[in-house]
């Protein structure tokens, strides 16, 4: 017998839940709990092939960010507050994955592959997020967390031995769906050999993320990071652009322009990576472009408006790993990846055009790693 849950897919739908992660704080909802299983089964894959702490950023259903821990470059330390996290810690994890893409990670379901120690639930505290799932919590880790949304912020803890079933079943308007979860080994699947160690650290995590994001989905990763996810499209070259238009975003919000924007008092953290956003992409409103002026003065606005730019800082965005959870059916997909500064593409193979795709990543100079291993996920 099913578990009453806050509410279904939408406010005006009842639903249950039967097993899954423990639930030590908070109400959830359906969607809360399909986030935060995917979220964790991602983070829980990245950790075993990366051997560092995983983290992920979901909304929807799919990850806006997901991350292995590493350095905190200085645009995420100064946006996040973060200034000496280590490398290796869970912190630095989630701090690069909800860095990819802040604009859709507000309100987010984090996922950590670690126990949560106090440094990283006190960041939670920090941010606006709906949720953690991770596989247990330090002392004082949790009742930290329980403060957060007046006693409201969901709590999940996964177990550090918790496995799903090898069958899955669902039933969608009356028909019963059952088949083997997707259990193929990312390691397996990438040739040995065909990529140096970095390379293949970043492979790895972008089929861990691009295994738990709707298909058709594209997932692009530098140093160990995912900086750009395009889920959920009806066309391949549609997730390449999708997922290339949030990676040069976030490069360009390491643009002096952008880093530089006057600081405006009173200004709410996400309200000022909101406005970076808008003025590294090109991408006010008239209405917009007049508050811009009002908020940041004369200066920038002009910035906003100058040629170039942000075409010479695009240009240096380099040695980006694409992964493509299907195969890349035409070589438009080759031929926008290459204006993103991708140099490594790791997609199943096996179109009728497969000639045509590994000739233009040739013509471009990228890698092709074929793996014959498909990833869709709905």
């Amino acid at each position: 017998m099913g578990v009453p849950v806050r509410y279904g897919m939408n406010p005006h739908q009842s639903a249950t839940v039967e097993g899954g992660p423990a639930v030590i704080g908070g109400a959830p909802s359906l969607i809360n709990y399909l986030d935060a299983l995917n979220a964790f089964a991602l983070v829980r894959e990245a950790d075993t092939a990366g051997g560092l702490p995983a983290a992920a950023s979901f909304k929807h259903v799919s990850p806006a960010g997901a991350a292995l821990a590493g350095a905190v470059d200085d645009v995420a330390a100064e946006t996040w507050r973060t200034a000496g996290a280590a490398a290796d810690s869970l912190i630095s994890a989630y701090v690069r994955a909800r860095d990819a893409d802040p604009k859709s990670s507000f309100g987010d379901v984090v996922a950590l592959s670690r126990p949560v120690d106090a440094e990283t639930a006190e960041f939670l505290r920090t941010v606006i997020c709906d949720a953690v799932i991770a596989p247990g919590y330090e002392e004082g880790a949790v009742e930290i967390l329980r403060a957060k949304k007046s006693g409201s912020f969901l709590i999940f803890e996964a177990g550090a031995d918790w496995q799903p079933p090898a069958r899955e079943r669902r039933e969608v308007l009356g028909a019963v769906l059952e088949q083997d979860r997707d259990a193929a080994e990312l390691a397996a699947a990438l040739p040995e050999g065909a990529l140096d160690a970095p390379h293949r650290r970043d492979a790895l995590l972008g089929m861990a993320a691009a295994r738990y994001t709707q298909s058709n989905s594209v997932v692009l990763v530098k140093d160990g990071a995912a900086i750009g996810i395009g889920a959920g499209q009806q066309n391949r070259v549609d997730c390449v652009r999708l997922a290339g238009a949030k990676a040069r975003v976030w490069w360009l919000r390491r643009h002096p322009f952008v880093r530089d924007l006057p600081t405006v008092d009173g200004m709410r953290r996400q309200d000022r990576l909101n406005w970076q956003i808008r003025f590294a992409g090109a991408e006010m409103t008239g209405a917009q472009r007049v508050e811009f002026e009002e908020l940041f003065g004369t200066a920038a606005s002009g910035r906003y408006d100058e040629h170039g730019w942000r075409e010479e800082w695009a240009e240096r965005l380099d040695d980006v790993t694409l992964v493509s959870d299907g195969f890349l059916p035409f070589r438009d997909n080759v031929d926008h990846a290459a204006e993103y500064g991708v140099g490594t593409i790791v997609e199943p193979g096996g179109s009728t055009r497969s000639d045509e795709v590994a000739a233009a990543a040739a013509e471009h100079g990228i890698a092709l790693v074929t793996t014959g291993l498909r990833l869709f996920h709905h």
